[in-house]
């Protein structure tokens, strides 16, 4: 997975090659984060750099810096999909949010 932690808070990165560098976008923020270097002793320099920058923001403006998340979201699939989902979760004794929950829990850590 073309992730980077850094500071305790997840940063995606990319390649632009536009500009032949990569990029970090740091994810789960409540506000934008982003940070460029051409390698990655640079993504992880400028990166603490942008990090600390964005946490010293939030602390001034009184800000949580992480975003809440519910634990819910909303899911649309083909019909087929759906069924073969409900039959797969079916078939581990799971109901389909519980068979859905683990499927996305073990892609998420495989990533």
């Amino acid at each position: 997975m073309n992730t980077m932690n850094i500071g305790g808070y997840e940063a995606v990165i990319t390649f632009d090659p536009d500009i032949q560098m990569f990029r970090g976008e740091f994810v789960g923020l409540n506000g934008g984060a982003d940070f460029y270097a051409a390698d990655v002793a640079g993504l992880r320099r400028e990166g603490d750099v942008s990090l600390r920058v964005f946490l010293d923001a939030c602390e001034r403006r009184g800000i949580e810096p992480r975003k809440r998340f519910s634990g819910k979201f909303s899911l649309r699939v083909d019909p087929a999909v759906h069924e073969a989902a409900v039959v797969a979760a079916a078939a581990h004794g799971q109901s389909l949010n519980q068979w859905a929950a683990e499927a996305i829990r073990q892609a998420a850590r495989a990533g």
